[in-house]
């Protein structure tokens, strides 16, 4: 028997998600993978030293208890409307478990129409979905669930169509089991305001969760709408914001009985101890990091300014990322381009960004080598 059969129908058709490459060769500047530019706070990296002793032999506390105490301080809830997770990806996968049937094996699931009036309507409880473009993990954790997908097209600029547009369209189901929003949006980094969202989520029947990633670097954020409505998540993370990527922690705040639903299938010990360490100290120094994210603002604005003056178009951003349209060549010529000048930024082959280029904003210095590369480029094509 060949391996292949040994491994389920549905595993064998999946496409994993893709990775934004990890380069092995030194010196490269690292614009493509949305990673803080600036390191934790010393009383971070002070605290995840401290730890680093016999605790080690032990198992870390299995609810990551004192991290979500003081979460709940900070946003104003009580501790069962929290769960903390490895990474804020290992909870939207628990959200996909949790909130979605998977259809069942054997059933062909077709949307009826004019031309085809016998087919079977997907059911609500199978369904996940999503605006596009976005996370482009949610898919993913569709597939491997086997659930029906929804991808539903933003607007051409990336914002939100209204509920009443989106109940003209018909495209968008209200009663879908479980919808994401990635707000502020990625790839865009186009922001939303959280009266839109709150409309949006009133009209939501199934679970909503708002998937605040790169919240901090916002004018706007959505924690509130978490508190208020009992079919909504906020899901946050100490990746982008917080330069703990390594340590792999995030969180959902939401109504307890969404929480402890998840709680009831997540792995034990699923947040290791030093990741827990790290979080906790972070909560410790938010002053520190406020600063940062100043100086990623500054950073994002100068560079978009810089990249407008040599052609580039630029969206608006509210994120530690900005998505270009370059001009001469084709967005993945650029990143091939700048790749040669030892700059990796990140494109992206779907449709409706395959023309852009996502630029995680840096420091001050790595922006500057990135407009000094670019207007290398543009000239040496010039000279042809």
């Amino acid at each position: 028997m060949p391996n292949s059969q040994l491994i389920r129908p549905l595993v064998r058709k999946l496409h994993p998600y893709v990775y934004g490459e990890q380069p092995k060769i030194k010196g490269l500047i690292k614009l493509n993978t949305n990673e803080n530019p600036y390191p934790p706070s010393p009383k971070v990296l002070a605290a995840i030293k401290a730890a680093v002793d016999g605790r080690l032999r032990l198992y870390p506390n299995p609810t990551a208890q004192a991290l979500r105490e003081k979460l709940a301080r900070l946003h104003g809830c009580h501790t069962d409307s929290l769960i903390v997770g490895n990474g804020s990806d290992e909870l939207l996968a628990l959200a996909t478990r949790a909130f979605v049937e998977p259809i069942p094996e054997g059933r062909v699931i077709r949307v009826p129409n004019r031309k085809r009036p016998g087919t079977r309507r997907a059911r609500p409880s199978e369904m996940i979905q999503y605006f596009t473009p976005s996370y482009s993990l949610y898919p993913v954790l569709a597939d491997i669930h086997g659930a029906r997908k929804n991808p539903v097209s933003l607007k051409p600029d990336f914002s939100l169509p209204g509920v009443a547009e989106l109940k003209r369209d018909g495209s968008w189901k209200f009663d879908a089991a479980l919808t994401y929003v990635t707000t502020p949006n990625a790839p865009s980094g186009h922001g939303y305001k959280t009266s839109e969202l709150e409309k949006l989520c009133r009209a939501q029947k199934g679970v909503v969760v708002l998937d605040e990633a790169y919240v901090d670097f916002a004018e706007e954020n959505a924690m509130r709408l978490a508190l208020k409505y009992p079919h909504v998540l906020v899901a946050r993370t100490f990746s982008k914001a917080y330069s703990l990527c390594f340590q792999r922690v995030g969180y959902f705040v939401g109504h307890r009985d969404l929480i402890a639903a998840l709680h009831k299938i997540r792995d034990s010990y699923n947040v290791n101890g030093l990741g827990q360490t790290g979080a906790g100290a972070t909560l410790e120094d938010l002053k520190f990091y406020r600063a940062n994210f100043k100086k990623v603002i500054a950073t994002r604005e100068w560079l978009s300014r810089e990249l407008t003056k040599l052609g580039f178009r630029v969206f608006p951003s509210q994120t530690n990322f900005i998505l270009v349209q370059p001009l001469r060549f084709t967005a993945q010529e650029w990143l091939q381009r700048l790749r040669a000048q030892r700059i990796l930024v990140r494109w992206f082959s779907f449709p409706e960004v395959k023309n852009y280029l996502r630029i995680t904003i840096g420091t001050p210095a790595e922006a500057a080598a990135l407009i000094s590369a670019a207007r290398r480029i543009l000239r040496n094509q010039a000279c042809f």
